[in-house]
């Protein structure tokens, strides 16, 4: 049978149906994109952190304000968590805005407090060109209004004030916060600006929120193509590009997890198609250039841009995939990353022997099974009780993951490597990966590795610390 109960897991055993070890002979899938089991320690983000955090948060020119307690406003700084570049950095994610809700403030209710923070705000940076308005748990608990307070405010400022119910209990994982916030902005900013003129080659660039300048990299690839970005949704966007995006002809949605409801939304009522796109690695970016050039009939131009960018980077990861044959990685990422990155590390050399995401659904891990070898164990959601004893287990030579896995690996002296923020970016299309393949290697053969007695565990099943 390839679900598998982990030996950590046998207080909770409807966590067996969440690992699966991958059978070619079997038509099956971990479970997945439902209610965290009792008792199972998730390290899954909330409908809030999937709203502002993820989608929200990396719009430019706006004020984020966060209604509720203090500790939920801790998403708006981006830096420590996750670093959307900006080019309006004197003020994108340099400020906490929140109401900071007191306890009497929950008994009586919060409104009065949103609609004078929303203006206090507004008064000390007039510039902005709009303000987002978030509710936490606290807000959907004591049934603020805060559609009627933006509606208020906005009247008062004569910016647009946005509201999002992005409760964090809602939903099972921080997904929900992506879908609330595609809908919302589609609802609320979507075609109420018209551009100042349009082309024929208008693109829309859908998911990708510039982690560490990726965006920056990503675009003059097809500005070279001769394709003008109407839109990025949402890396260092501004609210009035979002306001235009429908315009374009064509929407490219490379976060395939977060933003496939904005792309249906706007396909369904201004009728721009959209094409998903991977752009980590050489032959899924060249990929998303062919597709593209497809679509505005550009062909020849495109292979003239790929042949440029491979010709810059192909000897160098050659030399890296010769370093890093035959060495074995565990990815766990938020979704699409997952699979995206199977494809790159295999160009590398490096062969998947573990994937998870935190928040996948079906078709992610459908994905997954596509791109990886039998044997490799796939597991929706792990806790780090998991993530110690698959790490133990498989003894993978590099483990890529997020920050809060960071530690954990250290301590079993595995080679640790944030994919969640990166190391040292962009990393997205060809001279990203080429940082991504520098990164990996200073990560794999750094010497610290062979300074340390490797973590393992006593016969209490307790985890022993590294010692150098």
């Amino acid at each position: 049978m390839p679900l598998r109960l982990l030996d950590c897991d046998r207080s909770i055993p409807e966590r067996g149906k969440h690992t699966y070890i991958k059978d070619s002979s079997e038509d099956i899938l971990p479970l997945s994109n439902i209610q965290t089991t009792p008792g199972d320690f998730t390290e899954r983000g909330c409908t809030y952190a999937g709203c502002m955090g993820v989608v929200g948060g990396p719009v430019k020119d706006v004020i984020h304000l966060v209604h509720g307690p203090i500790g939920c406003a801790y998403w708006t700084w981006g830096g420590g968590t996750r670093p959307n570049l900006s080019d309006n950095s004197n003020f994108h994610r340099k400020y906490c805005f929140s109401t900071d809700m007191q306890e009497d403030n929950i008994i009586f209710g919060g409104e009065d407090r949103l609609y004078k923070s929303i203006i206090e705000a507004y008064e000390a940076f007039p510039e902005v060109r709009g303000v987002f308005v978030y509710a936490t748990c606290a807000i959907g608990l004591i049934g603020d209004d805060i559609g009627a307070v933006c509606r208020r405010a906005e009247n008062e400022i004569g910016i647009r004030v946005v509201p999002f119910n992005c409760e964090g209990f809602r939903g099972c994982s921080q997904s929900l916060g992506h879908h609330i916030a595609n809908d919302v902005l589609f609802e609320y900013v979507v075609g109420t600006k018209e551009p100042e003129y349009t082309t024929d080659f208008d693109m829309n660039i859908i998911g990708d929120y510039n982690i560490q300048g990726d965006l920056w990299v990503i675009k003059p690839l097809f500005e070279r193509m001769g394709i003008r970005i109407l839109c990025t949704f949402t890396g260092n966007s501004s609210i009035d590009e979002i306001a235009q995006a429908h315009r374009a002809k064509l929407n490219l949605m490379h976060c395939q997890r977060s933003t496939p409801y904005i792309c249906e939304l706007i396909k369904k009522k201004y009728g721009i198609p959209y094409i998903r796109a991977s752009l980590f690695g050489i032959e899924q970016t060249s990929k998303a250039l062919r597709d593209v050039a497809t679509f505005f009939g550009l062909e020849d131009k495109a292979e003239e841009i790929i042949d440029d960018e491979i010709s810059k980077v192909a000897p160098e990861i050659e030399e890296y995939r010769k370093k890093f044959e035959g060495k074995r990685i565990f990815i766990y990422q938020g979704a699409p990353r997952a699979w995206h990155w199977v494809k790159m590390f295999r160009e590398m050399g490096i062969e998947t022997i573990a994937a998870a995401t935190t928040f996948g659904h079906e078709e992610d891990y459908a994905k997954i099974c596509e791109r990886v070898k039998d044997g490799t164990i796939i597991i929706d959601n792990p806790n780090s009780v998991e993530l110690e004893e698959i790490l133990i287990e498989l003894k993978p030579d590099i483990f890529v993951s997020g920050l809060k896995e960071k530690y954990l690996s250290y301590k079993l002296g595995i080679p640790f490597m944030n994919g969640h923020a990166y190391e040292k970016g962009p990393c997205a299309v060809y001279s990203g990966f080429l940082n991504f393949a520098r990164d990996i290697e200073k990560t794999l053969f750094s010497p610290i590795w062979g300074m340390i007695k490797k973590g393992d565990v006593n016969s209490h099943g307790e985890l022993g610390r590294c010692e150098a």
